[in-house]
Protein backbone atom coordinates (compact mmCIF):
# COMPACT_ATOMS: atom_id res chain seq x y z
CA UNK A 1 0.00 0.00 0.00
CA UNK A 2 1.33 3.39 -1.01
CA UNK A 3 1.70 5.77 1.87
CA UNK A 4 0.17 9.25 1.33
CA UNK A 5 2.75 12.01 1.30
CA UNK A 6 1.82 15.11 3.25
CA UNK A 7 3.51 18.49 3.45
CA UNK A 8 4.86 17.52 6.87
CA UNK A 9 6.85 14.70 5.29
CA UNK A 10 8.56 17.11 2.93
CA UNK A 11 11.42 19.06 4.41
CA UNK A 12 12.56 21.97 2.30
CA UNK A 13 16.13 22.85 2.93
CA UNK A 14 16.91 26.52 2.40
CA UNK A 15 20.52 27.47 2.05
CA UNK A 16 21.49 30.71 3.67
CA UNK A 17 23.54 32.89 1.31
CA UNK A 18 27.18 33.12 2.24
CA UNK A 19 28.83 36.32 3.37
CA UNK A 20 30.67 36.55 0.05
CA UNK A 21 27.40 36.30 -1.90
CA UNK A 22 25.79 39.02 0.23
CA UNK A 23 28.79 41.27 -0.36
CA UNK A 24 28.53 40.66 -4.10
CA UNK A 25 24.85 41.65 -3.96
CA UNK A 26 25.72 44.83 -2.08
CA UNK A 27 28.39 45.75 -4.60
CA UNK A 28 25.99 45.04 -7.45
CA UNK A 29 23.28 47.29 -5.98
CA UNK A 30 25.88 49.97 -5.22
CA UNK A 31 27.14 49.96 -8.83
CA UNK A 32 23.68 50.21 -10.40
CA UNK A 33 22.36 52.68 -7.82
CA UNK A 34 23.68 55.83 -9.61
CA UNK A 35 21.99 54.77 -12.84
CA UNK A 36 18.72 53.93 -11.09
CA UNK A 37 18.75 57.18 -9.11
CA UNK A 38 19.55 59.15 -12.27
CA UNK A 39 16.73 57.40 -14.15
CA UNK A 40 14.23 58.19 -11.40
CA UNK A 41 15.31 61.80 -10.85
CA UNK A 42 15.94 62.77 -14.48
CA UNK A 43 13.29 60.69 -16.27
CA UNK A 44 10.54 59.13 -14.15
CA UNK A 45 9.81 62.12 -11.89
CA UNK A 46 9.79 64.69 -14.76
CA UNK A 47 7.41 62.46 -16.76
CA UNK A 48 5.00 62.23 -13.81
CA UNK A 49 5.24 65.99 -13.19
CA UNK A 50 4.65 66.74 -16.88
CA UNK A 51 1.61 64.44 -16.97
CA UNK A 52 0.25 66.14 -13.84
CA UNK A 53 0.86 69.62 -15.25
CA UNK A 54 -0.90 68.76 -18.52
CA UNK A 55 -4.23 68.80 -16.65
CA UNK A 56 -3.73 72.39 -15.52
CA UNK A 57 -3.63 75.85 -17.03
CA UNK A 58 -0.91 78.21 -15.92
CA UNK A 59 -2.18 81.12 -13.87
CA UNK A 60 -1.08 84.72 -14.12
CA UNK A 61 2.68 85.19 -14.00
CA UNK A 62 3.11 81.40 -13.89
CA UNK A 63 1.49 81.02 -10.46
CA UNK A 64 -1.74 79.52 -9.23
CA UNK A 65 -2.31 76.72 -11.74
CA UNK A 66 -5.96 76.10 -12.57
CA UNK A 67 -7.26 72.56 -13.04
CA UNK A 68 -8.84 72.20 -16.48
CA UNK A 69 -9.07 68.42 -16.82
CA UNK A 70 -8.76 67.26 -20.43
CA UNK A 71 -9.17 70.74 -21.92
CA UNK A 72 -5.50 70.95 -22.93
CA UNK A 73 -5.76 67.62 -24.78
CA UNK A 74 -9.03 68.64 -26.44
CA UNK A 75 -7.41 71.89 -27.58
CA UNK A 76 -4.30 70.02 -28.75
CA UNK A 77 -6.17 67.50 -30.90
CA UNK A 78 -8.02 70.37 -32.58
CA UNK A 79 -4.90 72.50 -33.10
CA UNK A 80 -3.77 72.46 -36.73
CA UNK A 81 -0.28 73.63 -35.78
CA UNK A 82 0.20 70.59 -33.56
CA UNK A 83 -0.50 68.25 -36.44
CA UNK A 84 1.84 70.27 -38.65
CA UNK A 85 4.49 69.74 -35.97
CA UNK A 86 3.74 66.00 -35.82
CA UNK A 87 4.09 65.73 -39.60
CA UNK A 88 7.31 67.76 -39.61
CA UNK A 89 8.81 65.70 -36.80
CA UNK A 90 7.98 62.40 -38.47
CA UNK A 91 9.21 63.65 -41.85
CA UNK A 92 12.47 64.84 -40.32
CA UNK A 93 12.91 61.43 -38.64
CA UNK A 94 12.19 59.55 -41.88
CA UNK A 95 14.82 61.62 -43.68
CA UNK A 96 17.55 61.64 -41.04
CA UNK A 97 17.49 58.13 -39.56
CA UNK A 98 17.72 55.96 -42.72
CA UNK A 99 20.37 58.17 -44.34
CA UNK A 100 22.38 58.38 -41.11
CA UNK A 101 22.28 54.62 -40.55
CA UNK A 102 23.27 53.80 -44.14
CA UNK A 103 26.17 56.27 -44.20
CA UNK A 104 27.31 55.21 -40.72
CA UNK A 105 27.23 51.54 -41.76
CA UNK A 106 29.30 52.19 -44.88
CA UNK A 107 31.84 54.26 -42.95
CA UNK A 108 32.01 51.67 -40.17
CA UNK A 109 32.78 48.86 -42.61
CA UNK A 110 35.43 50.95 -44.39
CA UNK A 111 37.08 52.14 -41.17
CA UNK A 112 37.02 48.64 -39.70
CA UNK A 113 39.13 47.36 -42.58
CA UNK A 114 42.89 47.62 -42.91
CA UNK A 115 43.43 51.17 -44.13
CA UNK A 116 46.02 53.73 -43.15
CA UNK A 117 45.03 56.51 -40.78
CA UNK A 118 41.71 54.98 -39.77
CA UNK A 119 42.11 56.33 -36.24
CA UNK A 120 42.36 59.85 -37.64
CA UNK A 121 39.29 59.33 -39.84
CA UNK A 122 37.27 58.00 -36.90
CA UNK A 123 38.15 61.10 -34.89
CA UNK A 124 37.24 63.46 -37.73
CA UNK A 125 33.83 61.85 -38.26
CA UNK A 126 33.09 61.85 -34.52
CA UNK A 127 34.01 65.52 -33.92
CA UNK A 128 30.57 66.91 -34.96
CA UNK A 129 28.97 64.82 -32.21
CA UNK A 130 30.99 66.48 -29.45
CA UNK A 131 30.82 70.00 -30.90
CA UNK A 132 28.39 72.44 -29.29
CA UNK A 133 25.04 72.38 -31.17
CA UNK A 134 24.84 76.18 -31.04
CA UNK A 135 28.25 76.55 -32.69
CA UNK A 136 27.43 73.89 -35.30
CA UNK A 137 24.14 75.58 -36.17
CA UNK A 138 25.73 79.00 -36.49
CA UNK A 139 28.34 77.65 -38.91
CA UNK A 140 25.69 75.96 -41.03
CA UNK A 141 23.52 79.07 -40.92
CA UNK A 142 26.40 80.99 -42.45
CA UNK A 143 26.94 78.26 -45.06
CA UNK A 144 23.22 78.41 -45.95
CA UNK A 145 23.13 82.22 -46.22
CA UNK A 146 21.33 83.12 -49.44
CA UNK A 147 23.54 86.14 -50.21
CA UNK A 148 27.09 85.30 -49.17
CA UNK A 149 26.90 81.67 -48.05
CA UNK A 150 29.61 79.27 -49.17
CA UNK A 151 27.15 76.71 -50.55
CA UNK A 152 25.41 79.20 -52.85
CA UNK A 153 28.81 80.53 -53.89
CA UNK A 154 29.90 77.04 -54.93
CA UNK A 155 26.61 76.48 -56.76
CA UNK A 156 27.02 79.76 -58.63
CA UNK A 157 30.35 78.49 -59.97
CA UNK A 158 28.53 75.67 -61.77
CA UNK A 159 25.69 77.87 -62.99
CA UNK A 160 23.07 77.04 -60.37
CA UNK A 161 20.93 79.92 -59.09
CA UNK A 162 21.24 80.69 -55.34
CA UNK A 163 18.72 78.97 -53.07
CA UNK A 164 17.07 80.28 -49.94
CA UNK A 165 18.03 77.30 -47.81
CA UNK A 166 16.54 78.63 -44.57
CA UNK A 167 13.37 80.58 -45.44
CA UNK A 168 12.09 78.58 -48.41
CA UNK A 169 9.26 76.35 -47.02
CA UNK A 170 9.95 73.75 -49.68
CA UNK A 171 13.57 73.03 -48.75
CA UNK A 172 14.04 74.38 -45.20
CA UNK A 173 13.30 71.02 -43.53
CA UNK A 174 15.77 69.26 -45.82
CA UNK A 175 18.42 71.85 -44.94
CA UNK A 176 17.86 71.11 -41.25
CA UNK A 177 17.93 67.35 -41.93
CA UNK A 178 21.36 67.69 -43.55
CA UNK A 179 22.66 69.23 -40.33
CA UNK A 180 21.10 66.41 -38.31
CA UNK A 181 22.73 63.77 -40.50
CA UNK A 182 26.13 65.50 -40.40
CA UNK A 183 25.96 65.83 -36.61
CA UNK A 184 24.96 62.27 -35.71
CA UNK A 185 26.57 60.02 -38.32
CA UNK A 186 29.85 59.87 -36.37
CA UNK A 187 28.20 58.59 -33.19
CA UNK A 188 26.32 55.86 -35.06
CA UNK A 189 29.52 54.95 -36.92
CA UNK A 190 31.47 54.42 -33.67
CA UNK A 191 28.75 52.16 -32.26
CA UNK A 192 28.66 50.09 -35.44
CA UNK A 193 32.46 49.77 -35.49
CA UNK A 194 32.25 48.36 -31.96
CA UNK A 195 29.66 45.85 -33.18
CA UNK A 196 31.77 44.88 -36.20
CA UNK A 197 34.79 44.22 -34.02
CA UNK A 198 32.79 41.62 -32.06
CA UNK A 199 32.28 39.46 -35.16
CA UNK A 200 34.73 36.51 -35.17
CA UNK A 201 37.17 36.59 -38.09
CA UNK A 202 36.69 32.83 -38.57
CA UNK A 203 33.42 33.41 -40.42
CA UNK A 204 35.11 35.61 -43.02
CA UNK A 205 38.03 33.22 -43.45
CA UNK A 206 35.71 30.24 -43.94
CA UNK A 207 33.56 32.11 -46.44
CA UNK A 208 36.64 33.28 -48.36
CA UNK A 209 37.76 29.67 -48.70
CA UNK A 210 34.31 28.86 -50.10
CA UNK A 211 34.73 31.64 -52.65
CA UNK A 212 32.43 34.29 -51.15
CA UNK A 213 33.05 37.82 -52.41
CA UNK A 214 33.11 40.89 -50.07
CA UNK A 215 29.59 41.94 -51.08
CA UNK A 216 28.19 38.52 -50.26
CA UNK A 217 30.12 38.44 -46.99
CA UNK A 218 28.59 41.80 -46.06
CA UNK A 219 24.99 40.68 -46.59
CA UNK A 220 25.37 37.09 -45.32
CA UNK A 221 27.79 37.59 -42.42
CA UNK A 222 28.26 41.24 -41.46
CA UNK A 223 24.66 42.44 -41.49
CA UNK A 224 23.16 39.47 -39.60
CA UNK A 225 25.86 39.47 -36.91
CA UNK A 226 25.93 43.24 -36.45
CA UNK A 227 22.12 43.45 -36.36
CA UNK A 228 21.88 43.78 -32.53
CA UNK A 229 24.10 46.87 -32.63
CA UNK A 230 22.27 48.12 -35.71
CA UNK A 231 18.96 47.72 -33.89
CA UNK A 232 20.23 49.77 -30.96
CA UNK A 233 21.47 52.48 -33.33
CA UNK A 234 18.10 52.64 -35.13
CA UNK A 235 16.09 52.85 -31.90
CA UNK A 236 18.24 55.55 -30.31
CA UNK A 237 18.49 57.50 -33.58
CA UNK A 238 14.71 57.60 -33.95
CA UNK A 239 14.25 58.78 -30.36
CA UNK A 240 16.89 61.46 -30.84
CA UNK A 241 15.44 62.62 -34.17
CA UNK A 242 11.93 62.84 -32.72
CA UNK A 243 13.24 65.27 -30.09
CA UNK A 244 14.90 67.67 -32.56
CA UNK A 245 14.83 71.22 -31.23
CA UNK A 246 18.09 73.16 -31.01
CA UNK A 247 18.85 73.24 -34.74
CA UNK A 248 15.32 74.36 -35.67
CA UNK A 249 15.23 76.88 -32.83
CA UNK A 250 18.42 78.59 -33.99
CA UNK A 251 17.74 78.32 -37.72
CA UNK A 252 14.04 79.17 -37.98
CA UNK A 253 12.33 82.13 -36.35
CA UNK A 254 8.61 82.22 -35.56
CA UNK A 255 8.18 84.93 -38.21
CA UNK A 256 9.96 82.88 -40.89
CA UNK A 257 7.86 81.78 -43.91
CA UNK A 258 9.20 78.26 -43.34
CA UNK A 259 8.08 78.07 -39.68
CA UNK A 260 4.95 75.98 -40.29
CA UNK A 261 6.92 73.57 -42.48
CA UNK A 262 9.74 73.08 -39.98
CA UNK A 263 8.32 73.49 -36.47
CA UNK A 264 8.77 70.31 -34.43
CA UNK A 265 6.82 69.10 -31.41
CA UNK A 266 9.61 70.06 -29.02
CA UNK A 267 9.90 73.52 -30.60
CA UNK A 268 6.12 73.93 -30.26
CA UNK A 269 6.33 72.83 -26.63
CA UNK A 270 9.04 75.44 -26.00
CA UNK A 271 7.02 78.24 -27.58
CA UNK A 272 3.85 77.43 -25.64
CA UNK A 273 5.57 76.79 -22.32
CA UNK A 274 8.08 79.64 -22.22
CA UNK A 275 7.09 82.23 -24.84
CA UNK A 276 3.33 82.08 -24.31
CA UNK A 277 3.55 81.05 -20.62
CA UNK A 278 1.11 78.14 -21.01
CA UNK A 279 3.02 75.26 -19.45
CA UNK A 280 -0.08 73.11 -19.15
CA UNK A 281 -0.67 73.10 -22.90
CA UNK A 282 3.05 72.65 -23.52
CA UNK A 283 3.03 69.62 -21.21
CA UNK A 284 0.16 68.10 -23.18
CA UNK A 285 2.22 68.46 -26.37
CA UNK A 286 5.15 66.69 -24.70
CA UNK A 287 2.88 63.84 -23.61
CA UNK A 288 1.77 63.46 -27.23
CA UNK A 289 5.42 63.25 -28.28
CA UNK A 290 6.09 60.67 -25.56
CA UNK A 291 3.12 58.58 -26.71
CA UNK A 292 4.33 58.64 -30.35
CA UNK A 293 7.87 57.63 -29.34
CA UNK A 294 6.54 54.80 -27.15
CA UNK A 295 4.34 53.46 -29.96
CA UNK A 296 7.23 53.53 -32.44
CA UNK A 297 9.57 51.87 -29.91
CA UNK A 298 7.07 49.11 -29.08
CA UNK A 299 6.63 48.44 -32.79
CA UNK A 300 10.40 48.21 -33.20
CA UNK A 301 10.70 45.82 -30.26
CA UNK A 302 8.11 43.57 -31.88
CA UNK A 303 9.65 43.81 -35.35
CA UNK A 304 13.22 43.15 -34.19
CA UNK A 305 12.38 39.49 -33.62
CA UNK A 306 12.22 39.05 -37.39
CA UNK A 307 15.55 40.59 -38.37
CA UNK A 308 17.84 40.85 -35.34
CA UNK A 309 20.10 37.84 -34.79
CA UNK A 310 21.67 37.37 -31.36
CA UNK A 311 24.73 35.11 -31.27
Amino acid sequence: MVKDITMQDIKIKTKKPSKQTVNEWKWGYALVAPTIIGLIVLNIIPIVQTLYLSFFKSGDFGKGNIFVGLSNYTKMFGDVQVWHAVGNTLKYTLIVVPVTVVIAMILAVLLNSKIKGKGMYRTIYFIPMVAAPAAVTMVWKWLYNSQFGLINYMLSKIGVAPLNWIDDPGIALYSIAIIGIWSTVGYSMVLLIAGLQEIPKDYYEASSIDGAKPVRQFFNITLPLVSPTLFFVVVTSIIQAMQVFDVIYMMIDVTSPAYDKTVSLVYLFYNNSFKYADKGYGSAIVMLLLAIIMIITVFQMKAQKKWVNYM
